[in-house]
Formats: structure tokens, sequence, C-alpha cells
């Protein structure tokens, strides 16, 4: 059986991943740092492994990734999706603690979970895996109010290729998924409509995040032969091609 971590599986995006890597047989680690909201995600199923864990505290991912491999023996993936959004501000109206907490937990928990999954993905028997990191089409193409945000999911894809990079020698791959208006707690503003980079506020179109789901499984189910090193899933219709 396959296997593969989650961070951020409380909710959203990371939920309605973890169901469907459940569903297609898969052992799926469910880290976030809420106790209840991981156990209403696994539901009771017996290859769910509840993990709380803050992925900000290098002791906390370091040893609930041993205790992974203490479980399985094996990891062949990981998704790293633990993210935070916050509310949209000039670049002056923005506080050094809101900036620090988003680039905290989107940056470096990122790293810190990354760096966690290399290590075993580098020393285990088979070698290698693959690291999936959930990065934004604000990374390419930002939205009004964001620095924080935009910041720091430009510097995930700058981790990304490095990992692809370092990951070469190990049999380890890394991949992105760029996600634009599913339909989360974090993404239901756009449907309530959002700034524009004409000041303007619009409803946006949505799209379920069982797409987002989907695409990560695809991503996670090939071959370390075969990378998908960028994906982009959005919303047919939404403002990306030609925004601003």
């Amino acid at each position: 059986m396959k296997s593969i971590i989650i961070t951020g599986a409380g909710s959203g995006i990371g939920r309605s991943t973890a169901n469907v890597f459940l569903d297609a047989g898969w052992s799926v680690g469910l880290v976030g740092r809420r106790v209840e909201a991981l156990e209403e995600t696994a539901a009771g199923r017996e290859a769910a492994l509840v993990l709380p864990c803050d992925v900000t505290d290098e002791a906390q991912v370091d040893a609930t990734f041993d205790k992974t491999v203490e479980s399985w023996g094996h990891l062949d993936a990981i998704f790293n999706n633990a993210g935070v959004a916050m509310k949209g501000a000039p670049i002056d109206e923005i506080s050094v603690s809101d900036w620090r907490n988003v680039i905290e937990v989107n940056l470096t928990g990122a790293f810190i979970a990354a760096r966690a999954a290399f290590r075993v993905m580098r020393y285990q028997d088979p070698q290698g895996g693959r690291i999936i990191n959930n990065g934004s089409i604000s990374a390419y193409v930002p939205r009004w109010g964001a620095s924080p945000y935009t910041a720091s999911k430009s510097a995930i894809t700058g981790l990304t290729r490095t990992i692809s990079l370092d990951g070469r020698p190990f049999s380890i791959a890394c991949g992105q998924i760029d996600i634009g208006n599913a339909t989360t707690d974090m993404g239901s503003t756009a449907a309530a409509g959002v700034p524009q980079a004409d000041g303007s506020i619009a409803v946006e179109p949505m799209m379920s995040v069982d797409n987002v789901a989907n695409s990560v499984l695809h991503m996670a189910s090939l071959p370390l032969e075969a990378n998908v090193q960028f994906m982009t899933v959005l919303a047919t219709n939404m403002p990306y091609i030609g925004r601003g």
C-alpha cells in the first residue's frame, strides 16, 4: 500500500485530498494543529493516521515523520499543503507580525516538512519518493493587497525548483500545484466578491475542491521516472489569464 503525508489535513484542500487518497487505497498521514479536525477527516478509517503537529516546529515535524516510518516502514509522498492567508491591505498597512506569521507557516513550515520528508526518502530502502508543494497562481499573478501571501508562494516556487535539483541523485521528485478559486473556507471569499486590480469588487467563478484533490492524486501516482513539475488548476472562467 502506498503512503502519503498531507499537511493541513483538517480542512479545505487538505481534507479533500486526504479523502481522495484514502478512497484510492493509500495510507494517509493527517498532519495539522487541531486534533478534532484531523479525526473528522480520518472518520475512523484504518488507513488514516492522525498526526497532530505544528509544521513550524522542527522537533514536532521530525517526530511526526519518525512515527510514520515506524508505522509504515516507507514513505512514498508528501503533499506540503498547510498554509494561511490574511485580509488584503496595502503593504504599509500590514504589520510585521502578520507578515512573519504568513511567512512562518507558508514558507518556513513548508521547508521544515519538505526537509523531513527528503531525509526519510533519501535514506529509506527502496530509496526515493515525491514531494508535492501547494503553491498558488498568486506567485505569478498577485492579487491586490497580498504582499505576504504572494511573497510566500513565490518563494515556494523557488523551493520546488531547488528540491527538484537536490532530489535527482536520490530518486526524489518534486512538483508544485498552483490553485485558483477552489471551494474551501480560505477560497470562499472569491464567491462573495474580491478586490480586482482596478479597485472594483467582483464575484469570481469557483470550482470544486475535488478537482484539486484528484490532480494531486494524479501527480503522486506517476512512476518516479516521470514528474509534473508545475500544474495549474483553476476555475475555467476566473480572471487569471488577462488579470489586471
